[in-house]
């Protein structure tokens, strides 16, 4: 793998901030951008390295949420009455929900670094799930709440989230998409959806973080570089896609979702970019 130089750092870093928390794929821009600027493809241990910067921003905008659910799920161990409490019940339901992508991320883990990486497959992903949250979108009722989660769609959420192993789904797009069809309220899916991914991109970030440096890998300045910079971009995200979701339905990342897509579609079978541009 070519080395990534400090700017391309920079430059992946600002994206992965810019992208991590909204309906739209991180993991799928990075891959992008690096294929139309002429990139070696950063490879999936950067991109789970980088997601440690934007899960920091999660650990800080959502600290007050995080530190009484860990705090009161953690009593309710030793105090059976603490038990029903809904900071103790949500603990349990982000380690129920994280089952899914621990179980496919291990299985499918080959075919995450190589084959799910082909740019045709992001862009069909791109438009067919911004179709879907379209769909969520108008259907939903905007009725739940957090309190109101129960283990079977904490589990639900769970397998959305396992469908952001696939470059061009995302992450928040997926979960927030399923909590809507099941009726949860926009900024209810959307803070659960944050919550829910602490566990699986703290653990898959701190695994990879073992392998960079290595010869087919970037080196770890740039890489530390980049994570600082999706940390601070993710933070001010968060803050905004909070405040804007309030009030606002996602038609303008579906839209956006589905004219990148059919735009990669254009670039590929126009033979401006190839299926497998970038990639080692």
């Amino acid at each position: 793998m070519d080395p990534v130089g400090w700017f391309e750092a920079a430059v992946l870093g600002l994206v992965q901030g810019l992208t991590e928390f909204l309906p739209i794929p991180s993991s799928a821009h990075l891959r992008i951008v690096s294929a139309l600027a002429g990139w070696s493809d950063p490879g999936a241990a950067f991109t789970a390295v980088t997601q440690l910067g934007t899960e920091a921003a999660v650990l800080l905008y959502f600290r007050r949420d995080i530190g009484r659910i860990v705090a009161t799920w953690t009593r309710s161990l030793f105090r059976p009455a603490l038990r029903q409490e809904a900071d103790a019940r949500l603990g349990w339901y982000v380690i129920l929900g994280t089952v899914p992508i621990a179980v496919l991320g291990l299985l499918l883990q080959h075919s995450i670094e190589t084959v799910f990486r082909d740019l045709r497959l992001t862009a069909a992903m791109l438009v067919g799930f911004g179709l879907v949250l379209a769909f969520a979108d108008h259907a939903a009722t905007n009725q739940k709440t957090l309190p109101d989660l129960r283990p079977r769609s904490a589990l639900v959420f769970g397998l959305a989230q396992s469908l952001a192993l696939i470059p061009g789904v995302s992450r928040s797009g997926g979960t927030i998409a399923a909590g809507l069809l099941m009726d949860f309220r926009r900024d209810a899916a959307a803070r659960y959806s944050f919550l829910l991914a602490i566990p699986a991109v703290l653990a898959s970030g701190l695994l990879e973080l073992t392998k960079i440096g290595d010869t087919d890998t970037p080196a770890a300045g740039p890489t530390a570089l980049a994570t600082v910079v999706a940390f601070a971009v993710g933070y001010a995200v968060i803050a905004w896609l909070m405040r804007y979701i309030t009030h606002h339905r996602f038609t303008v990342f579906v839209i956006y979702r589905i004219a990148a897509g059919l735009l990669l579609f254009a670039l590929i079978f126009a033979g401006v970019l190839s299926p497998t541009a970038g990639a080692t």
